[in-house]
């Protein structure tokens, strides 16, 4: 009998830690930090995110505030001050997090496209009526990158060209870093560059084909003077140091986004995703050797 009963008082206790424990996490994060790369306008960027952050607010029961960031540095130094909890990144800037944080961030999902898939492509547009339909016909113009952490926009494009034997430096005329795609586009709208770099998924879906929906420009407008081989799919990140029952509840919030609140998802993806998958770190290890090629080049031309 004594035996029972220290058993059911056990059970007990248990049963009333259990619901306390699970909440232990909101104590210490009563609030969660989301960061975005920027992919555009930073108005543009807060609208579009707008539903998912009041979806992740309901979901995890505290408050979810968004950071827009100026670049992809301030998002990978955010995860290294422990000021982000959970972000959106690029392929090569989430690589550049996880070595200057020491493994300190962990992918989860991935975005499917509209056909479901996964992965994405980095292409150069140029004007229509340009003369030219290949990268190498472009010697002596002004070429735009995005950010130096930016895959599409940087890191592949530098790593492409290479293969092809051009040395960005000596080709071109001049080199910008835009800062995000929406102004590398806009800078060959506007005539300030002669081709620029950015992401694209597919014939209808792409960042140029975005910012046409948006009015922006005209689609007819540009061509593709170069394609890259596809890239893996951009990962969402979070802090690996956050509590267990906290990165499972993220994760949890995340995946049951496209069904629990499918017009803030959609809204979020601009009807162009299928929804989410999961991945890890193992799915980045062609990007460690394209980061590990980049840095070399920049200790070479340093």
């Amino acid at each position: 009998m004594a035996i029972n009963r220290r058993l059911t008082l056990a059970v007990l206790a248990a049963t009333i830690a259990a619901p306390a424990l699970a909440q232990d996490w909101k104590a210490k994060y009563p609030e969660l930090v989301f960061a975005a790369v920027p992919a555009e306008n930073a108005s543009g960027t807060l609208e579009k995110h707008k539903g998912f952050i009041e979806y992740m607010t309901r979901e995890l029961g505290v408050k979810v505030t968004i950071r827009i960031a100026s670049d992809y540095a301030a998002v990978i130094e955010g995860h290294r001050a422990g000021n982000i909890h959970f972000a959106e990144h690029g392929p090569s800037s989430y690589i550049r997090a996880h070595t200057v944080t020491n493994g300190g961030v962990e992918p989860f999902a991935t975005p499917l496209d509209a056909n479901g898939n996964t992965g994405y492509y980095s292409v150069a547009w140029a004007k229509s009526s340009a003369a030219g339909t290949k990268l190498e016909d472009f010697k002596g113009k002004n070429l735009c990158l995005v950010d130096p952490n930016s895959t599409s926009g940087n890191n592949v494009p530098l790593y492409s060209m290479n293969k092809l034997g051009i040395d960005p430096a000596k080709f071109f005329s001049k080199v910008t870093n835009a800062g995000s795609h929406e102004n590398a586009v806009m800078a060959v709208q506007q005539g300030t560059c002669d081709l620029a770099f950015n992401w694209w998924n597919s014939e209808n879906d792409s960042n140029l084909q975005r910012m046409a929906t948006k009015g922006m420009v005209k689609q007819a407008d540009f061509k593709i003077v170069f394609k890259s081989e596809k890239i893996a799919g951009y990962p969402y990140v979070l802090t690996a140091s956050l509590p267990a029952d906290l990165k499972a509840a993220i994760k949890k919030a995340f995946f049951d986004f496209p069904t629990k609140d499918k017009a803030s998802f959609d809204a979020m993806f601009q009807g162009k995703s299928q929804g989410l998958a999961p991945t890890s770190h193992q799915d980045f290890k062609s990007t460690i050797e394209l980061q590990n090629f980049v840095d070399a080049l920049r200790k070479k031309s340093s």
